[in-house]
C-alpha cells in the first residue's frame, strides 16, 4: 500500500469541480425559491456563489480559505427567521442528495450549518 493518506471531505465530493458543480446549482436553487429568493435580490449572484464555495470548501478540508465576513455578521442584518434558514438548508440537503453526496458527508455538511442557526 502507497501511504495512508485518508481522503477530505472535500476530495471525496469531487475536489474543485465537483464543489463547484454542487454549490452552483445550490445558489441556482436559492436564488429563485419562492420562500428564501428574495434574500438574493439585487445581490451579486457569482460573489455569493463564490462565497458559499470558499466557505464550504474551507470546512470539507479543501486548500481554500474562507476570507468573507464572518456569517452571523453578514446575515444579521437581513432578519433571517427560523423558517427561511430551515428552507435553505433543506434546499442544501437535496441538492446533495440530487448530486450523490454520500450520507456521512451530508451529515457532517448539515450539522456544520445546523452550528449557525441561532
Amino acid at each position: 500500500m502507497s501511504g495512508s493518506h485518508q481522503k477530505t471531505d472535500f476530495e471525496r465530493i469531487g475536489g474543485e469541480e465537483g464543489l463547484r458543480r454542487i454549490i452552483g446549482r445550490f445558489t441556482e436553487q436559492v436564488y429563485s425559491d419562492a420562500m428564501i429568493g428574495f434574500f438574493f435580490h439585487g445581490k451579486d449572484h457569482d460573489r455569493i456563489t463564490e462565497m458559499e464555495y470558499r466557505h464550504a470548501a474551507e470546512y470539507l478540508g479543501g486548500p481554500v480559505v474562507y476570507d468573507g465576513k464572518p456569517i452571523a455578521r453578514s446575515h444579521q442584518p437581513l432578519g433571517i427567521m427560523g423558517g427561511q434558514f430551515l428552507r435553505r438548508r433543506k434546499i442544501l440537503e437535496n441538492t446533495l442528495v440530487e448530486e450523490g453526496v454520500s450520507e456521512d458527508i451530508r451529515a457532517r455538511w448539515l450539522a456544520h450549518v445546523d452550528s449557525f442557526a441561532n
